[in-house]
This record gives C-alpha cells, structure tokens and sequence, in this order.
C-alpha cells in the first residue's frame, strides 16, 4: 500500500457509528497515532456548538434536499497545513475535504443565520483528545434509559481506555 493511502483513510475503512461524531473522530485520531503519530502534531478536534446546542450544517449525510442538518453540536478533525483538510465521516462532501470547499458548502457563512444559530468552535490538539476524551454516552439517552441513536458496539471510553 502506498503511504499516502495508509496515511489517509478510505470512508470505508473508519470505524463509524451514526450520531456518536465524537466517539468517530476519536477513533479516527487513534488511526493516524498508530498509522504515522508525526501527523497528529498538526491535527485538531474541532467541536461546533453554541449555548443554544443548534448548529446548522449543509452536506450532511444525514440532510435532505440541501436543506441543513441542525446538531446540537458536531465533531471533526482538521488537519491544519498548507493544504488544510477537514475528516467529516458524517459529510456527503469528500472524504478527506479542503477546508475552503468544507467551509463554503458545509459551514457557509453565518449571514441570513438567526444568531441563535451562529456557530462557535472549540479547537483541542488531537494527541490532547486521545488523552483526555471520556464519554459514558448518557448524553446518548432518554430519560426513560432507551437510546436516542444505538451506540457503538465497543465499550464506552473512559480515560483509562482512551489514555
């Protein structure tokens, strides 16, 4: 296999469980820490979100009729260089994309938007998400204990998993 190839995942090849982004993009990291660990240096989590939890994103797998897909919040990675690219696993954009056609067809921009739905980003280094990411998934549930989404089939990550 070529190293460009093994360096950058096929869609196909990444471990992937609809609504858990974060979960993927943890995943994802751990990839290209075992794969070529010198790339992390220059990768990062990207989180979007806002006080309200209602970001809308376009060319969204999940979106019909280009019309947004409006998360509560989203994760994905970026690959910060001079060819910046963004790994969107829940995107119908290509995988991985430039982040100048990811912002203009997937973010766009916040004109028009109500500010309720105006975005904020929370930029963690990648080698920082693989040591400190936990999650028990019960963001993931209803009151009554039933899952909103079925979670991924590997046990929740705890620090203790992840690190």
């Amino acid at each position: 296999m070529a190293l460009e190839e093994k360096i950058k995942p096929s869609r196909e090849k990444c471990e992937y469980t609809s609504c858990y982004c974060e979960e993927n993009v943890w995943c994802l990291c751990e990839f290209f820490r075992r794969e070529d660990a010198a790339q992390l240096e220059d990768m990062f989590t990207v989180f979007i979100s806002n006080e309200n939890r209602t970001v809308p994103l376009w060319r969204q797998t999940s979106g019909r009729g280009g019309q947004p897909v409006v998360w509560d919040y989203h994760v994905v990675l970026l690959q910060a260089s001079s060819s910046s690219v963004v790994y969107d696993l829940d995107s119908e954009l290509p995988f991985p994309c430039s982040l100048k056609r990811y912002s203009s067809e997937a973010l766009r921009s916040e004109r028009g938007i109500r500010p309720a739905y105006h975005r904020k980003f929370r930029v963690v280094p990648a080698h920082s998400f693989l040591l400190n990411f936990a999650s028990d998934r019960s963001h993931m549930k209803n009151s009554d204990g039933s899952w909103k989404m079925p979670p991924p089939l590997t046990p929740p990550y705890t620090l203790q998993r992840a690190g």
